[in-house]
């Protein structure tokens, strides 16, 4: 029997998924594995040791916070470059767990590769170039991931089941570093952790990447195990050339921007706030070693605090979401992130760092929750793929920015603690570009395309 069927209200040809549990819970996995590389790799332990330890002794004026900004800003050039016409393709061929798969095994490939930057300046930029790479691998599997939402939600339940994989992913990520800091971490001398691990030439830092490649690998298998490909689409996208793909990306972008243009008001504005988000976590761990005299290990159970306060943040602000809309949570969340930034740029000391550090997770979650809300709310029905596809795209295209703005500040001032500066300019760009837009409604259809209903 096929796993696909119709839906009374669907356009012709167009099928979806029996939704079964089982399927749900092997997606959320995926969001759970990936923790792997953002929390442990990207944010809380690997960045943080590549910065610390094996650049400390770095000749040359540019330090090793700068050379990964940058780093990480190339990547995001390329993400933005790919992203679009890579999800597409895989969308058009039917080709979405094949996606998934083979991006997620390049990324876990790179964590692996990670195993062999040892502690000394020499190796940085092997650790740049497998950490820019990772980027690029898992931005590219996250777009095929998040497109499969679709196939195993109801309209009902599309909400419920996003939110059931966010919450895995922050759950996955305070597992994980528990496991980290308490297996390889913990405690002081030549040999860390309850298992002992030496810590010289950063063996113990080393076999947490690789330990987290494995996790992530073993914890992706349930979703490209259990889920259907989709059938292809109708349409010529998945023949057409890669280069001609950007043609069709481009008509989409026309065509909202005729028939919708608060949408694309909104898209545009995401993106710079969403990069300013993504920069907090990607910043965060390593501001608090190099600026404000946190603990290597204490960084880690910063982290744990951060994904619970996160998580908490989103769930309250969820229900205030539905009482004043997606708008308001957001600029509040702006708002208070703001003010928490500033503060960190002018005040010192480990103290000062876990109060407004805390803050600051306190404000992301509710600002993602709702991004995404805000979108939901103004796709009319039958084009919310298409729309969170431009999310996608969009986020990307700009992916670059608070990096970069990050070394230029670090480099410009000579000193970590000004690229807080860049992240700040980022999410105020952000904020001031939301303010205009207009509130979402209740989306009304009036014909074949993309409408936005009051």
């Amino acid at each position: 029997m096929s796993t696909f069927a119709a839906r009374p209200d669907d356009p012709p040809g167009a099928t979806h998924p029996r939704i079964t549990r089982g399927r749900v819970v092997a997606w959320g996995f995926w969001d759970w594995g990936s923790a792997a590389f953002n929390a442990v790799v990207l944010t809380f332990v690997f960045s943080v040791y590549l910065t610390k330890s094996v650049g400390a002794d770095l000749p040359g004026e540019i330090s090793a916070n700068s050379w990964l900004a940058w780093s990480l800003g190339v990547a995001g050039f390329f993400i933005a470059v790919l992203a679009p016409v890579t999800g597409q393709r895989a969308d058009a061929a039917g080709r979405r767990r094949i996606s998934v798969a083979v991006w997620t095994a390049l990324t876990v490939a790179t964590m692996a590769g990670l195993f062999f930057v040892r502690d000394d300046y020499h190796y940085l930029w092997l650790g740049l170039v497998l950490l820019g790479l990772g980027s690029i691998f898992f931005e590219l599997a996250e777009v095929s991931y998040n497109a499969v939402l679709k196939q195993i939600s109801t309209p009902e339940t599309i909400g419920r089941v996003s939110g059931f994989g966010w919450a895995m992913g922050y759950l996955g990520g305070i597992v994980l570093l528990l496991v980290a800091y308490a297996g390889f971490i913990a405690g002081e001398g030549e040999t860390r952790g309850f298992l002992g691990v030496p810590t010289g030439d950063g063996l113990n830092i080393r076999l947490i990447a690789l330990f987290a490649a494995v996790w992530f690998a073993l914890f992706a298998l349930p979703l490209l195990l259990r889920m259907p490909e989709p059938p292809p689409t109708p349409d010529l996208r998945a023949r057409r050339g890669f280069f001609q793909s950007y043609r069709t990306l481009f008509a989409d972008l026309r065509d909202l921007w005729r028939r919708s243009p608060h949408t694309l008001y909104f898209l545009g504005a995401s993106a710079l706030f969403r990069d300013g988000l993504a920069a907090v976590f990607t910043f965060g761990a390593v501001l608090a070693v190099t600026v404000y005299e946190i603990n290597e290990a204490d960084v880690l159970v910063f982290g744990i605090a951060a994904n619970v306060v996160a998580a908490l943040g989103a769930v309250t602000a969820g229900r205030i979401d539905d009482r004043v809309g997606p708008k308001a949570v957001i600029v509040g969340s702006l708002t208070g992130m703001l003010g928490c930034g500033v503060a960190l740029l002018f005040l010192a000391g480990p103290t000062v760092f876990w109060i407004f550090g805390l803050g600051l997770s306190l404000f992301v979650g509710p600002a993602q929750s709702s991004s995404r809300t805000f979108l939901a709310r103004l796709a009319p029905p039958g084009h919310e793929g298409q729309l969170f596809g431009l999310y996608a795209t969009t986020g990307r295209a700009v992916s670059f920015l608070a990096p970069m703005l990050v070394g230029v500040f670090t480099y410009a001032f000579g000193a970590d603690r000004a690229g807080i500066l860049g992240i700040l300019l980022v999410l105020l760009a952000g904020l001031v570009a939301l303010l205009p837009v207009r509130s979402p409604a209740r989306p009304a259809v009036a014909g074949p395309g993309m409408t936005h209903g009051r």
